[in-house]
């Protein structure tokens, strides 16, 4: 049996840095001995099909992959398509009514510690909002996810110490939703 996946990697081709061409992506999934192997943009979002049902198995390989393939670390997340489906299905705010830029799911390697969020005054930062969901955070940002106080809040160290943290915006969500739906 074989499942869709997809892979997000943090962190490349952003100015400049840590350049992983989309092509060149690809190719490393495919000598990993995946298929139906596609990108996303150009910020490193991946789906492909493998018989390996081990998630974070297959974030190691591609890991070491990709250091081996560039030189530099690049810290991936490995999900399956009814994964992100069910993480889109259980968003707590109105998608449908949302631009994608003001929806965020920021999606970590595993289940965060809701005591880590408790000293987080919330409210202090509204319109803005939140919500903890599994291997997961929402975050509504109405100006945007550069703008926002409360992504900056979420984003400190302490909060997520430990933690492969790697966020997209809605319209990326719903796209990799479909792509893994193949």
């Amino acid at each position: 049996m074989t499942t869709m996946y997809a892979a997000l990697l943090r962190g490349i081709n952003v100015s400049g840095h840590k350049r992983v061409p989309m092509p060149e992506l690809r190719t490393v999934l495919g000598e990993l001995g995946h298929t139906d192997i596609a990108t996303h943009l150009q910020s490193g979002n991946a789906v492909f099909r493998s018989g390996d049902q081990d998630e974070s198995a297959l974030a190691a390989a591609l890991e070491h992959a990709l250091h081996e393939r560039f030189g530099f670390s690049v810290d991936c997340i490995v999900r399956s398509g009814s994964y992100l489906a069910a993480v889109a299905d259980a968003c707590p705010f109105p998608a449908a009514e949302l631009e994608g830029k003001q929806l965020h799911v920021t999606y970590l390697d595993r289940a965060m510690d809701p005591e880590r969020l408790s000293d987080l005054d919330a409210p202090a930062y509204l319109p803005e909002a939140f919500e903890l969901g599994d291997r997961c955070v929402y975050l509504y940002a109405p100006d945007g996810l550069g703008r926002s106080k409360l992504a900056a809040a979420l984003a400190r160290p302490q909060l997520t110490k430990g933690l492969t943290a790697t966020t997209r915006n809605w319209n990326t969500v719903a796209k990799l939703v479909e792509m893994t739906r193949v």
